[in-house]
């Protein structure tokens, strides 16, 4: 029988590992979508990028590939910085600085890792990296909300080259959204490390 988290509450019982799962991807889509509508709003600039970008472009080729993410990743260009700052705090995020890190939390209290996270377009992120940041434009509008286009999205993947980036990329590369027809379109360390990953297929999944 099934139990609702409510009632498994009630009498004691801890929420069922599924319902909790649930949940956080719906704080993480209602904190996405509360803040690009509060830029939309405000006719504000923006394009998702990071984890939320790739499984949007995921999802139109396969839903169930779609790996989930906590992170919200919204890149916007420097000269819009104030007006980001005041559609946020109007939506009730709070604007903080950490480790270098703009960002805004849900309340004051709020945790950095339940964030938005704010990327500068045309900008590096961390010093001696091989490109800057690309522009918000093109974009990609899905389910209503702008999204940087792919080439960008694999180009700011290549360049930050963590582990969760890799594995992003292994996603695109897995579904053939990402193949070698790609290898020129970047610079040669970038292109290294897309070869890299299309020679070990899988090897970050």
């Amino acid at each position: 029988m099934e139990v609702s988290a409510n009632i498994m509450r009630m009498v004691g019982l801890p929420p069922h590992p599924l319902t909790a799962v649930e949940h956080s991807i719906d704080l993480v889509r209602s904190r996405l979508l509360r803040a690009t509508l509060a830029l939309e709003a405000s006719g504000v600039p923006y394009a998702v990028v990071g984890g939320n970008a790739v499984a949007a472009f995921v999802s139109e080729v396969d839903v169930a590939a779609v790996r989930t993410t906590r992170d919200v990743d919204l890149m916007i260009r420097r000269a819009d910085f104030d007006r980001v700052v005041e559609a946020l705090a109007a939506e009730g995020f709070h604007y903080r600085q950490v480790a270098g890190i703009d960002l805004f939390l849900e309340s004051a209290d709020g945790r950095v890792r339940d964030a938005v996270h704010v990327v500068f377009a045309n900008e590096t992120v961390r010093e001696g990296e091989a490109l800057p940041n690309p522009d918000i434009e093109p974009h990609r509008e899905i389910y209503g909300i702008r999204f940087a286009e792919l080439e960008s999205i694999v180009q700011m993947k290549l360049t930050a080259w963590r582990r969760k980036d890799q594995t992003h990329l292994d996603d695109l590369i897995s579904l053939g959204i990402v193949d070698a027809e790609w290898l020129p379109k970047f610079p040669t360390v970038l292109r290294e490390r897309l070869q890299f990953l299309l020679d070990n297929p899988e090897s970050f999944s």
